[in-house]
């Protein structure tokens, strides 16, 4: 069987077995990843010219070379029609390997993520910052193929994102859809930042905010009349804010409370949590720009932060421990599980109740 052919077994394999992720590495069989959990394929170790031949067909002639030049390299493709793959070619001990990751060719809605309502209202705005953060595998990106897709089907907006690598692909509906992938559209994440200014974009999604440069420009997009969504790997809301203003240097963190304070509409921090039965079901934190929100990201008090979000459930905020204390009450996840996956896991284990799973 040639490489192609055994590759594209294996996915298909991956896929049969509602695997959301590969690992290909040498002196271990293929590992997938379901419901969050890593579990060998039923298959002889993987060798070194298995790995490298599997590679080089699913990265091309071009990208292999570059991953042999820069020893990294990420990629994304459509396969078999089927699903989008999401991937990254590296090395490791001198010998290849590469992570990849399913992205399905639907996006799902608001509704089948479950999305709250009030983080659903943050696509009609028109401007302002958006962001969505989580751990690497808590879906972020699929929440903001969600905003995107909303946006698409029902503003006549242009929608500009930038990618690195692109993950879901949209067609144009009611809305002008512009995706620039890093590395092939625009040759780094900073330069596509910068131009976008120059692009007439009305809704403009920054694939994730990297360093002073980057998160500066965008808050920038974000002040100048731009809905802007954006990522970070942080664990809660007040993290969130905290992460960006330490980026930078003392003498500046005045003024990126300032802006922050300006352009903040929401932040949506999300978990993964496998559900009772099997599958996973996203739980979601979510402080909204309120004028008492911004006053204390103004002032640097985002330890305040918490209790607005307790104290603003009429206006649709939540901690994240309130949502999954609700999944708990809900029967849709353990009491085990939540706590497992919550910023302070003892409230979770106070509140929730037991899960009587022989109703």
């Amino acid at each position: 069987m040639d490489a192609a052919t055994s590759v594209d077994h294996l996915l298909q394999a991956a896929l049969d077995l509602r695997a959301t992720d590969v690992l290909l590495t040498v002196g271990a069989p293929p590992l997938i990843r379901v419901d969050h959990e890593l579990e060998a394929i039923e298959a002889p170790p993987l060798d070194s010219a298995t790995v490298s031949a599997w590679i080089d067909h699913l990265l091309g002639a071009e990208l292999a070379a570059r991953l042999d030049r820069d020893r990294e390299v990420d990629v994304s493709f459509p396969w078999q029609g089927r699903v989008r793959i999401r991937g990254n070619a590296f090395h490791q001990r001198g010998q290849r390997a590469m992570s990849l990751r399913f992205i399905p060719d639907t996006v799902p809605n608001f509704d089948q993520l479950g999305v709250p309502a009030a983080a659903q209202a943050l696509a009609k705005l028109p401007q302002g910052l958006v962001l969505v953060t989580g751990p690497t595998g808590s879906g972020k990106s699929t929440t903001l193929a969600a905003f995107v897709d909303w946006i698409n089907r029902n503003r006549r907006v242009h929608i500009l994102t930038i990618e690195d690598p692109i993950e879901y692909v949209h067609q144009h509906k009611m809305a002008a859809v512009s995706q620039r992938e890093v590395g092939t559209d625009s040759p780094t994440f900073v330069s596509a930042l910068r131009a976008a200014l120059r692009e007439d974009p009305d809704v403009v999604l920054v694939g994730e905010m990297r360093d002073p440069e980057s998160i500066a420009t965008t808050l920038t997009l974000a002040e100048t009349g731009h809905l802007v969504f954006s990522t970070l790997h942080t664990n809660d809301a007040p993290q969130t804010l905290d992460r960006i203003v330490d980026v930078f240097p003392a003498q500046a963190q005045a003024q990126v409370r300032v802006q922050l304070a300006s352009s903040l509409t929401g932040i949506i921090c999300q978990r993964l949590v496998p559900r009772v039965g099997g599958g996973l079901v996203a739980a979601y934190e979510l402080l909204l720009g309120t004028p008492a929100v911004r006053n204390l990201v103004r002032e640097g008090k985002t330890r305040q932060l918490r209790n607005v979000m307790l104290m603003g459930r009429g206006e649709g905020m939540t901690t994240l421990e309130q949502s999954l204390i609700n999944l708990v009450a809900a029967g849709v996840v353990t009491r085990e599980a939540a706590a497992a996956r919550a910023c302070i896991p003892s409230e979770v284990l106070a509140a929730a109740p037991v899960l009587n799973l022989t109703r």
